[in-house]
């Protein structure tokens, strides 16, 4: 009995997750710092600004900066199609969005089937990567918005 009720204290903390595709890979990204999930927005172009920040749009009178994830990985630019969406997000007291392939589902998952990434994990740089989630089928990569979008040192002080 006493081995179930050990199981089930680690199962405890559920982590309630927004998946999306980026590629062929399945990232994820705590629900918590999800807003709301918009189609292909018109961009504006900012002038100057890093290769990965690919403009700003209008939300509802709210000015909001859009991030190229697959550039902020070190992929490959890809045209937007009728699966790609923005996710906006709230970190580090600050609203964006960032463009994904195709947004897949919300999924509730233990805490204890992630583990630290490997450290070459999809030649993403893993210090983006929270951990890695292992499910029946399927790993899920799951991102840390705050080192991914939140730049201590970028000079803009």
């Amino acid at each position: 009995m006493s081995s179930v009720e050990t199981h089930k204290k680690e199962t405890d903390d559920i982590l309630q997750l927004v998946t999306f595709l980026i590629g062929n890979e399945e990232f994820a990204v705590d629900i918590l710092y999800v807003q709301e999930i918009n189609r292909m927005l018109q961009i504006t172009k900012v002038p100057n600004a890093p290769e990965f920040v690919e403009g700003v749009v209008n939300l509802r009178g709210r000015v909001i900066p859009v991030i190229d994830l697959r550039t902020r990985l070190g992929l490959a630019k890809k045209e937007a199609d009728n699966n790609t969406r923005i996710i906006v997000i709230e970190v580090g007291g600050n609203t964006l969005g960032f463009l994904v392939d195709a947004v897949k589902e919300v999924l509730r998952i233990p805490a204890s089937i992630t583990e630290a990434p490997p450290e070459l994990a999809s030649g993403i740089d893993s210090e983006y990567i929270k951990s890695v989630g292992k499910l029946e089928d399927r790993l899920l990569i799951l991102i840390d918005l705050e080192k991914i979008f939140v730049h201590p040192g970028n000079g803009n002080s």
